[in-house]
């Protein structure tokens, strides 16, 4: 029974009872009550019944975030849209993300590397985020096209995230910090239990075939780097080849807004008053015969 419901027919007996001696007792009478005195409820019919909301035949459950269950898909969407921010706010040099339209949980990338083994590489990928983030497992990133790489999957082209997160910690690990651990892998390469074997042996036994292999695994993604995407999905990331038509106006408005800055501060005209008199080393100092304006 409703504890509130208990207590209100447990106030409403003991007002009875008490209403009834007053009320047997001859030699006791009570004053007559005026309109000012307070309100009081109507006593509870003996058939009614409180009402409560009712059960469901699943008992209350919380989510493993600590929050109530029926609070989960809104916790997930702010929790994703925070991550987002902080991707954006970090500014990782090379790397562009995009959440995809129809699904959170799904964000489109690229990653152009632009020295060491892997330079003029431009290699699209896909974040598939689990749907209990971020108290599940860590993130996973497949390129698009396999790349010869230690760390990635020659089939199916997975990127080897969890040797750098083996347990996702909540309010500690961020996907930031797997787009940062993408690009990394192209510069300092790791060959310790690899998911490509071929490419880890190359790489500590003959350099100049792996470089030969490198090259041809990034003239291989680059030839097909304007394909239209593998998923139907407005917000996955495509490119097209230069069309002054269509690019040429948004290359000089990044330009323009490039050059702004410079050329600000060359039409900054300096002006000001020396405030060390001649001759003197003496700061905020002047010439007593200065004109005064």
């Amino acid at each position: 029974m409703n504890p509130f419901w208990s207590m209100s027919t447990s106030s409403a007996r003991k007002k009875s009872d008490s209403e009834e001696r007053s009320v047997s007792g001859e030699q006791k009478t009570s004053p007559p009550r005026s309109s000012a005195t307070k309100k009081q409820l109507p006593s509870i019919p003996k058939n009614a019944i409180p009402v409560t909301k009712p059960i469901s035949p699943i008992t209350s459950t919380q989510s493993t975030n600590g929050t109530h269950a029926s609070y989960g898909p809104f916790y997930l969407e702010y929790s994703l849209l925070a991550e987002f921010t902080l991707v954006v706010k970090q500014k990782l040099p090379g790397v562009y993300i995009q959440p995809s339209y129809g699904s959170a949980l799904m964000w489109f990338g690229v990653i152009f590397i632009r020295h060491g083994l892997y330079q003029d590489g431009v290699f699209k990928f896909t974040i598939y985020i689990p749907d209990n983030y971020p108290d599940g497992d860590c993130p996973r990133l497949i390129f698009d096209i396999p790349v010869f790489h230690p760390l990635v999957d020659p089939t199916t082209g997975e990127l080897d995230v969890k040797r750098a997160f083996t347990k996702w910690r909540r309010n500690h690990n961020h996907i930031w910090q797997v787009l940062m651990y993408a690009r990394r892998v192209f510069y300092k390469i790791d060959t310790v239990n690899p998911l490509n074997p071929e490419a880890a042996v190359l790489y500590e036994k003959d350099i100049h075939l792996f470089k030969g292999k490198v090259i041809d695994s990034v003239k291989l993604c680059n030839s097909h780097l304007f394909d239209q995407p593998k998923m139907d999905d407005p917000y996955a990331i495509s490119f097209s080849p230069w069309n002054p038509a269509v690019h040429e106006e948004a290359r000089e408005k990044m330009l323009s807004q490039k050059r702004k800055p410079e050329d600000q501060m060359k039409s900054m005209h300096v002006s000001g008053l020396s405030w060390v008199k001649p001759g003197s080393t003496q700061p905020f100092s002047k010439d007593e015969n200065t004109a005064q304006t």
